[in-house]
């Protein structure tokens, strides 16, 4: 531990610390972790923990600090605001919390490119939590920041007061972008650090010109860079993480003078029904020490994951770093994008496995942020999906108008002559219920009939329900893939769930038609 830290902590209110590990190594964090109960090893060494009540991030107990001095930021629904003076009541009473405590204090950035970099300290009380912070932010032993750009003080096991702490619930993820302090209180689930620390730079790269991006990234033999946008469960992470591409990150990048850039130092992977064969990089990097399982079932005897059981939850995660990937981008940065995927996991089974969009297309579909969800947990039992909108495919962290974003794309993929590609990796031959998804060797091979050039030249058709540009033929995917409706045994219950579909994209564009039409 650094001679200043103990000073640091009681400037922040954290006091009479007796037991602080700062920047601890893994095996030392997997120690504590098991010494603590915090969780179990698996047979190949990862570390499996349970995180409670919150399983998922806890969008409604998310706010923003209104400091009255930014008119940029995007209040609603998504971002609701708290005052500076409940945030500072709520910082002493989470700073008193964690005092007399054992603490773990990692030192981290987010940002692979120094231009952008933000030093970053995660103070938590669990080990597992900063196990999974040495993981997923870029991390080095010998990191010590004496003044820290941004601080998050993570705080599970304190439950916040609707009423003292002016909050909804005894769940609260405050924000400051001004002081930039992040609090996390009432959840263990770590998506709740990694994505606040997500938000902060949503909020900041903008005004140096770079576009923060929810979306994995890897590079081609020949460096060619390709960008997958997609919300969770549409295959971000796993179209990225091939044996045959390095891997640049799987979630959050920046798009700036330099290139993109990864904002992680690791992958925070699902990986319910996860299969070595179908997806070996993501298997191999989960099962080993140091990685850590969230709310994965072990089998009781021989300790062994079972990905399949959703006991806990379906959002079942994997924490590991990319030094567990065998072909990454070191140092994480990358060319700026040839190719950018759009995915979307249409449960519907209406819309075209593959399409080109045009420039305004791209913006329209950023804008969008396109999937569907089913309700319900048992299978068989008729679930209905539910089109699905999350602006610029990262709309929970995105605390600027979306005009700010959109303008930022529309004038990258323009000086960088961009192709930009809508990618369904949901539904064909009828929608959920009488269907199937569909085959991850399909999306493969269109994705690598866009890398591989194969595209030059293609005819195109025209989807007449959404006006997409959809590609005749591609070599290994049957014909009737290209044309949905001929997978569909009734083509007037196919045309009536596509117009369905596409009266809910309209009625979604209500809300940003206005930033639809910029210059460029």
């Amino acid at each position: 531990m650094s001679n200043y830290l103990p000073e640091w902590l009681d400037s922040i209110g954290i006091l009479n610390n007796s037991s602080i590990f700062h920047n601890p190594s893994r095996s030392e964090l997997v120690t504590q972790a098991l010494l603590n109960k915090e969780g179990e090893l698996t047979y190949d060494g990862a570390l499996v923990t349970i995180t409670g009540q919150c399983t998922g991030r806890s969008p409604d107990d998310k706010y923003i600090v209104n400091n009255r001095n930014r008119t940029d930021l995007w209040w609603g629904d998504v971002n609701k605001e708290i005052s500076p003076d409940s945030f500072d009541q709520l910082k002493n009473r989470i700073t008193a919390y964690l005092s007399n405590r054992y603490l773990y204090v990692v030192d981290c950035f987010i940002g692979a490119d120094t231009d952008y970099q933000l030093s970053v300290r995660v103070v938590t009380e669990f080990a597992w939590q900063a196990l999974a912070t040495q993981n997923l932010f870029i991390y080095d032993q010998n990191l010590d920041h004496q003044k820290p750009d941004l601080v998050i003080l993570a705080a599970p096991d304190f439950k916040t007061s609707p009423v003292i702490d002016k909050v909804c619930s005894q769940v609260g993820i405050c924000i400051d972008l001004d002081e930039k302090l992040i609090l996390v209180a009432g959840s263990k689930y770590f998506g709740e650090i990694k994505k606040s620390a997500f938000t902060v730079m949503n909020a900041l790269l903008p005004d140096s010109d770079v576009l923060p991006m929810h979306c994995s990234a890897n590079v081609g033999i020949d460096g060619d860079v390709t960008l997958y946008f997609g919300l969770s469960g549409t295959g971000k992470t796993t179209l990225s993480s091939t044996p045959d591409r390095k891997l640049v990150g799987d979630d959050e990048h920046g798009w700036g003078e330099n290139g993109i850039f990864n904002f992680e130092g690791g992958c925070y992977a699902k990986t319910i029904h996860l299969r070595k064969g179908l997806e070996p990089v993501i298997w191999k990097a989960a099962n080993q020490y140091g990685s850590v399982l969230e709310n994965v079932v072990l089998s009781n005897d021989e300790k062994v994951p079972d990905f399949d059981d959703a006991s806990f939850t379906e959002n079942t995660r994997a924490a590991y770093s990319l030094s567990k990937v065998d072909k990454i981008v070191p140092g994480g940065m990358a060319d700026h994008p040839s190719n950018i995927f759009f995915l979307s996991a249409d449960a519907f089974g209406v819309m075209p496995p593959i399409a080109k969009l045009d420039q305004d297309q791209a913006v329209y579909y950023f804008l969008s942020g396109y999937t569907s969800k089913v309700a319900g947990t048992e299978r068989g039992l008729d679930r209905l999906p539910t089109a699905t909108f999350s602006t610029c495919f990262g709309e929970p962290f995105l605390p600027l108008k979306p005009n700010v974003y959109s303008e930022l794309l529309r004038k990258k993929i323009f000086q960088n002559k961009t192709n930009t590609w809508l990618i369904n990796t949901g539904w064909t031959a009828g929608g959920f219920n009488n269907g199937y998804r569909m085959p991850l060797p399909y999306t493969r091979r269109m994705v690598t009939w866009v890398l591989n050039s194969e595209h030059l030249g293609a005819e195109y058709h025209i989807d007449p329900v959404f006006n997409l540009a959809v590609p005749n033929e591609i070599s290994g995917i049957p014909e009737e893939i290209l044309y949905p409706i001929k997978t569909w045994q009734d083509s007037k219950e196919f045309s009536r769930i596509a117009n369905q579909l596409r009266r809910s994209f309209d009625e979604n564009a209500k809300k940003f038609e206005s930033y639809l039409l910029m210059p460029l």
